[in-house]
């Protein structure tokens, strides 16, 4: 797969400074080839995810992760344009509320991961208990630095029990997190995703780098890889996660299950 590039190999020290978000290398014949190569794959994941679905033996989790106006929920509505809803469970994990706070902090995470034949896609994740949690402060350092190993463990189990996991990091720059923060502002459709908070969460931007590249370096996993999406652009951040995704189920050679005997010669009156 021409994703593969931007999959993070176990044990790498990721460091975003080094990695260009404007990054286009997939796309050398430009935006407009780009976008019929998406439509293509638009098409063949909508095979994919009802062929997994008819067969009900196979389980994806699809995890998104980014700064602040990153583009997950465009991510998720371009990705999975055409695809059948039924086999498809998207989830966003907000604010904790008071029953989750009193489980362990993974507890609401895992009655929402893939049954059967399902695609579960996470908008923020079990990672925000490193990545929020850590900026903030909310917990001591020694807490939270144990849940790296804690997720591990969990994907390695999610893992070994038949969920195949792909993790996508969109590494946007800051300039461009200025520009889609001020677009909420002046457009007054756009007014409602913008919350004074926002300011506040832009200028913790070094400490939210150095918490996900801790993530990204730690966490990366055969089993579990992350790809750290340049996402700039937002067409060329739904190419390679469709590239990723499409690529993943193509590789798990499903099939349909067998028919009943005896349908051929069944006659419908």
């Amino acid at each position: 797969m021409k994703s593969d590039r931007y999959r993070i190999e176990p044990g790498t020290a990721v460091d975003l400074s080094g990695r260009d978000p404007q990054d286009h290398a997939m796309a050398p014949e430009g935006k407009d080839a780009a976008r019929k190569t998406t439509k293509h794959l638009n098409r063949r994941l909508a095979e994919l995810q009802e062929l997994m679905y008819a067969q009900g033996r196979h389980k994806v989790l699809m995890v998104l992760q980014a700064m602040d106006t990153g583009g997950k929920d465009g991510a998720i509505r371009k990705v999975f344009r055409g695809v059948n809803p039924q086999g498809v469970k998207v989830h966003g994990f907000k604010k904790p509320t008071p029953l989750e706070l009193a489980h362990d902090y993974l507890w609401r995470v895992n009655a929402h991961t893939p049954a059967s034949g399902e695609i579960a896609v996470f908008n923020r994740s079990h990672y925000e208990d490193v990545l929020v949690v850590r900026v903030h402060d909310l917990v001591p350092t020694e807490v939270w630095s144990r849940r790296y190993d804690h997720i591990n463990a969990f994907e390695r189990r999610l893992a070994d029990e038949g969920t195949t996991i792909l993790k996508f990091y969109l590494h946007i720059s800051k300039e461009e997190q200025k520009e889609r923060l001020q677009a909420r502002i002046d457009n007054p459709e756009k007014n409602w995703k913008f919350a004074r908070g926002d300011l506040g969460e832009r200028a913790l931007w070094a400490d939210y780098t150095e918490a996900f590249e801790a993530v990204l370096s730690r966490t990366s996993t055969d089993h579990a890889p992350w790809y750290l999406v340049p996402a700039d652009s937002k067409w060329y951040r739904d190419l390679v996660i469709l590239d990723a995704l499409v690529g993943t189920l193509e590789r798990l050679q499903m099939r349909y299950p067998d028919p009943e005997e005896g349908l051929h010669d069944i006659i419908i009156e």
